[in-house]
């Protein structure tokens, strides 16, 4: 395990001290915490933000699905005869 030495604002020093005592878990622990959340939605945004732009590219090309054939999906769902999800448009 790596250190890393960080300076805290003096509100965020007592916020976390503050929190520490409530959780009974050592300030160490709370920041790791609050790096592998920050982390891990980092990397889900990017993630995000990759399929937007592959759907945007797809779009641009002409591959679409029509909104006729997504509301005929939705108004099927909870039915006998729920359709599949519509494809995009060759």
């Amino acid at each position: 395990m790596s250190v890393t030495t960080i300076r805290l604002q003096p509100e965020v020093e007592s916020g976390l001290e503050s929190m520490s005592d409530k959780l009974h878990r050592s300030k160490n622990w709370l920041v790791n915490q609050a790096i592998r959340e920050f982390v891990a939605r980092q990397e889900l945004e990017q993630s995000r933000w990759k399929e937007t732009l592959t759907a945007m590219e797809s779009a641009a090309h002409g591959k679409v699905v029509s909104g006729q054939a997504v509301h005929a999906w939705l108004e099927s769902w909870g039915t006998s005869h729920e359709l599949s999800p519509p494809q995009a448009d060759k």
